[in-house]
């Protein structure tokens, strides 16, 4: 099974570029390209929040349009940047997996590995947070699973990652919550989006991953007290490869033109070429 992570779109109204500076909405079109580009097509597409920029029903129908192109199963969740009330009325009538109200939170059996989609957003805040309800809702269908393969995402990491700007804006979770996910070992992943950029870690026994931006990033800045900064660092998305042998393994695909792949020529001083005509 092959999953497409793509992240953080920011769509903007047509004219009106993110802080005044970034075509975000072109960024959405290479990115959902270089989706399409992919010599094995994924058998779907995860987008983990911010699709817009300030929750606009004019952005939300530039994101439709784009997300339309691909013909492969896509499933959402909402970002800090998004409006639910938006969100659900742009984006749910042709995704009958979502809720109509309340947390957006659901579950996909149609796959080797089951997918639990979860809504960390708080309206007016960046932060997030899982309330107990959905915290609840995530114990229940996970005991449910019966040991099946899982991937969880989110928007915000329920995580911290050394990096202070990051941190004051993860989401909020129970002091259980580390302990539920420690209790299923068949987590593969919590995959996450909100940070704009390739970041991992090890916690509650599984691996937190972070997809990159599909336009800008957050440039990188270990420095105590230090505030988020934006970079145009190159964009790219995940990918999440599963099969039962290896589990899931994931890998970061960048977006744009790199030039033709190329064979391998190696040259005939090359130290393993020389050892292997030695011995024949």
């Amino acid at each position: 099974m092959i999953i497409a992570q793509l992240s953080d779109f920011h769509a903007r109204p047509h004219g009106r570029p993110a802080y005044g500076v970034i075509d975000t909405n072109a960024a959405i079109g290479r990115a959902i390209d270089a989706v399409l580009a992919m010599p094995l097509q994924p058998d779907c597409v995860l987008v983990t929040g911010d699709l817009t920029d300030c929750g606009l029903a004019e952005e939300y129908a530039i994101v439709s349009d784009e997300l339309a192109r691909l013909p492969m199963p896509v499933y959402l969740v909402p970002g800090n940047h998004d409006r639910r009330e938006n969100f659900v009325a742009a984006l749910s009538a042709q995704r009958d997996y979502q809720p109509s109200d309340g947390p957006l939170n659901y579950v996909i059996e149609d796959f080797p590995v089951r997918l639990i989609g979860l809504d960390t957003l708080v309206p007016g805040e960046s932060g997030g947070a899982l309330s107990p309800a959905s915290e609840a809702w995530l114990a229940e269908t996970l005991a449910d699973g019966a040991g099946r393969p899982t991937l969880v995402f989110m928007h915000h990491p329920p995580f911290r990652v050394a990096v202070d700007g990051m941190d004051g804006i993860f989401c909020r979770v129970s002091p259980g919550f580390a302990g539920l996910i420690a209790k299923h070992p068949e987590i593969e992943r919590i995959v996450c989006g909100h940070y704009h950029r390739p970041i991992q870690r090890r916690f509650a026994g599984t691996v937190g991953y972070v997809a990159p931006g599909t336009a800008h990033q957050v440039a990188l800045d270990l420095r105590r007290g230090t505030e988020n900064r934006m970079v145009m660092e190159p964009p790219a998305f995940a990918v999440h490869a599963w099969d039962p042998e290896a589990g899931i393994v994931s890998h970061l695909q960048p977006i744009g033109d790199y030039g033709p792949i190329r064979d391998f020529v190696l040259d005939p001083a090359y130290p393993g070429k020389m050892e292997a005509t030695a011995a024949q």
